[in-house]
């Protein structure tokens, strides 16, 4: 995984649904279904549309801790975090052909992780988001360049994507630390035009990434 990561949230103005074109239409290769709160069956009706819209632009579909809606509409993998089931279980559930992400907030969540079979990590939170509930603490872009060098050092290759109340301003500070992309979602929905918004943030990060 490499560039931006949307991740979908409801507001006032938008449905799940609709945040999931507009990153898109804007240019997002990456799409993480993330319905909190919400009925099992109300996000696997969801997801399968999600889906049907990611196949049309070619984009992968992740789903946000739920292992079993994952495999039962074959979306691209699976979102978990560190109180959700662990990779190695949820890989006997899905087998080999889905990928598998992580949240870790620490260098020693994504030494564990690396071990236990996940593909990818969400590192974060960046700063605080009203988007999360319970919070791991603040990294800043401190803790990534401490993390990220920690992961030179011990040669972890993982793909690693920035999470948690990232704005445009903070990616290129964030993609030199040597994170493989952003994840997205508030600073998105809230610009006058997301669609646009989505296309300015991917040319800013493949900028950042040359």
């Amino acid at each position: 995984m490499n560039g931006l990561l949307f991740i979908t949230h409801r507001t006032e103005k938008y449905s799940y649904l609709d945040t999931v074109n507009i990153a898109l239409e804007g240019g997002c290769s990456y799409i993480q279904l993330r319905m909190k709160g919400i009925s099992l069956p109300e996000i696997e009706k969801t997801a399968i549309k999600a889906k049907k819209q990611c196949l049309i632009y070619g984009a992968e579909l992740y789903i946000d801790d739920h292992v079993d809606i994952c495999k039962n509409i074959a979306a691209t993998g699976v979102h978990l975090g560190k109180q959700d089931m662990p990779p190695l279980d949820a890989r006997k559930i899905l087998g080999p052909d889905f990928i598998i992400g992580n949240t870790a907030n620490t260098f020693e969540d994504i030494y564990r992780f690396s071990n236990e079979g996940t593909n990818y990590i969400g590192l974060g939170p960046f700063r605080f988001t009203n988007t999360k509930k319970n919070l791991n603490p603040i990294l800043g872009l401190s803790g990534y360049r401490n993390i990220m060098q920690k992961c030179r050092e011990n040669r972890i290759n993982l793909p690693v994507i920035a999470i948690g109340g990232i704005t445009a301003n903070d990616i290129p500070g964030l993609i030199a630390t040597g994170v493989s992309g952003i994840a997205l979602s508030s600073s998105i929905l809230t610009a006058k035009n997301p669609v646009a918004e989505t296309k300015k943030i991917i040319d800013t990060i493949n900028k950042c990434q040359k």
